[in-house]
């Protein structure tokens, strides 16, 4: 303490504590879905759980590993195609030259048939639950480690992590791997839902547009972010998603709207702005004294400094 100021690094706080909480109360209720919603719900909220992780692990790829990708629906569509493969007990390396896939015409999973249509739909929700709860939970622990530091200092400048010892390559190798697996389960999940496999489909750089919409709609770098833009994603298509191409056009216009003005989507302004954060992934420094408070942060992906009275 100095000058009648004192310094208090911290993580925690009373609200990020609450919560953790209510995400544990949530959890909770979806675990227990099947037995209390509608078929029609839990086939919608398995989309979304595999929203969540496209968000997140294309968040974690650009938002925290700064290295930007159009191109993760390869690893969606892998992810699917595989299970295929698997599920047929072989693998071959192309997919459109694949006897067993078809070519544009497609197969199904037809594995699957074998269980009955609510058995086969519980399931698919439990396990893209599962997924989702695993996965996120990987990157929340991860970036709380040496290793999700190194992460963002690789962001925000590449040369000067390397020059504190920061290993390069081989830190931006795991996020990607991480971010790759992430969007292959989707893919997986995806086609267990959906069944039926086509290349173009799974493949189509649509699912790229879609994880960039959320992450910077909910706030890229922010871990809550990439969920409150998948959940905006998931009413949007849900509402709207039969409107055909008007559909498309409107999120590309949203989109651009959020780039021009809104930057740091919903969750990064409101963070930025009150200093809120409900799941922490990063430590801050409060100084205060004399009625001021000065945090700093190390989660941001556009300042690392913010003063607030």
């Amino acid at each position: 303490m100095s000058g009648g100021k004192s310094y208090l690094v911290e993580r925690w706080t009373p609200l990020s504590r609450l919560a953790s909480l209510a995400v544990l109360v949530v959890l909770a209720i979806f675990a227990i879905g099947p037995f209390v919603f509608s078929s029609g719900l839990t086939d919608r909220l398995s989309a979304l759980f595999v929203y969540v992780i496209l968000a997140a692990m294309w968040n974690a790829l650009a938002g925290y590993g700064g290295l930007v990708s159009v191109g993760q629906q390869v690893f969606f569509g892998l992810g699917a195609y595989f299970t295929i493969r698997l599920a047929n007990a072989g693998i071959d390396p192309l997919v459109n030259l694949d006897r067993l896939i078809n070519g544009e015409t497609g197969t199904s999973l037809i594995s699957l048939n074998a269980y009955g249509a609510a058995t086969r739909r519980d399931g698919i929700y439990w396990a893209a639950l599962a997924a989702m709860v695993v996965l996120l939970g990987a990157l929340f622990v991860l970036l709380r480690t040496r290793l999700g530091a190194a992460v963002q200092a690789i962001r925000d400048n590449e040369e000067a992590a390397a020059s504190v010892g920061v290993e390069v390559m081989s830190t931006k190798r795991i996020i990607f791997v991480l971010a790759a697996l992430g969007a292959g389960a989707a893919g997986a999940l995806w086609l267990a839902s959906a069944v039926t496999f086509q290349p173009r489909n799974y493949f189509s750089v649509q699912w790229a547009a879609y994880m960039i919409f959320m992450v910077l709609v909910g706030g890229i770098g922010t871990f809550e972010g990439a969920i409150i833009g998948a959940v905006i994603f998931f009413l949007i298509e849900t509402w709207f998603g039969a409107a055909g191409v008007w559909y498309l056009v409107g999120l590309g216009a949203t989109a651009l709207v959020f780039s021009l003005f809104l930057p740091r989507g919903i969750w990064g302004t409101i963070e930025a702005r009150w200093s809120i954060r409900l799941l922490p992934v990063g430590y801050r420094l409060r100084l205060s004294g004399n009625g001021a408070s000065l945090a700093i942060r190390d989660s941001d992906p556009v300042t690392t400094r913010e003063t607030a009275a």
